[in-house]
């Protein structure tokens, strides 16, 4: 049975969470419209972002599993988007497929955005409309604007600050209309990995390069972090991987209001022997210790 989302991800069947995870990190950091400018670039982002939605979800995922691409109708996942056209919104079609629990091959499918209620009557029609994006790691942190481009309409969303990675923020009257009414967007908040930052809730880590000389004698190095440029003091004889805390240099934890620290890892760089005058070489082979 032909199972093609994971082909979109590159990973096997059998991947874990977390290797289905660090695939999709890797895959949307590749194709993020604002990284790759190749115009198929975006359609490709949709494509991982909306497999990433099904595999990432433990009963989709099972779903999927068992019936394969016959979800599809039977077509690979690549040409079922592809054949969607332009502006149509794959988790939207997801969403429906998998959603409300009614699962693959039933006929509940919303149609004309009503749902056929008890007694043959129409329930109200449910205007909320469900999307995601993916905004660059640096907007989860201090927050900020962004733009989204969906269903013929363009806008700025607020992000608020120290967003967590699949968190939900709701954009008040950019859901479906009917009758003059208008619902909200739900948008689900994919944070984009950094090369430079992790995150553990509300504490940054960062590694920073030490020369040789200020690891072993102490010294000041400045450091550009995500809130300012600081000077941080390195002691002598600092070791591989030694941690310094720099306190409010984190991220907001929006519970508390409180911001959390900066844990700055020292990664001590050597010269390479060739780049070192001939005496000291001499001296150091001569004085080292073993």
């Amino acid at each position: 049975m032909a199972k093609s989302l994971y082909e979109t991800l590159e990973v096997s069947e059998n991947a874990s969470v977390s290797d289905i995870k660090k695939a999709y990190r890797k895959l949307a950091r590749k194709y993020h419209p604002d990284v790759n400018k190749d115009p198929a670039a975006e359609e490709k982002f949709k494509e991982i972002n909306a497999a990433y939605e099904v595999l990432s979800d433990s009963e989709k995922k099972q779903q999927y599993d068992q019936y394969g691409d016959s979800m599809f109708g039977g077509q690979n996942f690549h040409d079922f988007a592809r054949g969607q056209g332009g502006n149509v919104d794959l988790d939207e079609i997801l969403r429906q497929m998998f959603g409300g629990g009614q699962g693959f091959g039933s006929s509940g499918f919303s149609q004309g955005g009503f749902s056929q209620g008890g007694f043959g009557g129409f329930d109200e029609p449910d205007l909320d409309t469900s999307a995601q994006i993916t905004i660059p790691f640096t907007t989860a942190i201090l927050g900020g604007k962004q733009h989204i481009a969906l269903n013929n309409d363009s806008f700025d969303v607020k992000i608020p600050e120290g967003i967590k990675d699949g968190q939900k923020i709701r954009a008040k009257g950019k859901g479906k209309s009917y009758h003059g009414q208008r619902g909200d967007l739900i948008l689900k908040i994919n944070v984009a990995p950094s090369d430079e930052y992790e995150r553990d809730e509300s504490t940054l880590i960062k590694t920073f390069d030490v020369p040789l000389k200020t690891a072993l004698f102490g010294g000041k190095i400045e450091i550009e972090t995500i809130h300012k440029t600081i000077t941080l003091k390195v002691p002598q004889n600092t070791k591989q991987n030694q941690k310094f805390r720099v306190k409010e240099l984190g991220v907001l934890d929006r519970k508390s209001n409180t911001k959390g620290d900066l844990h700055l890892k020292a990664n001590i760089v050597l010269p390479k022997v060739e780049d070192l005058d001939e005496s000291l070489v001499e001296l150091l082979k001569e004085k080292l210790p073993e």
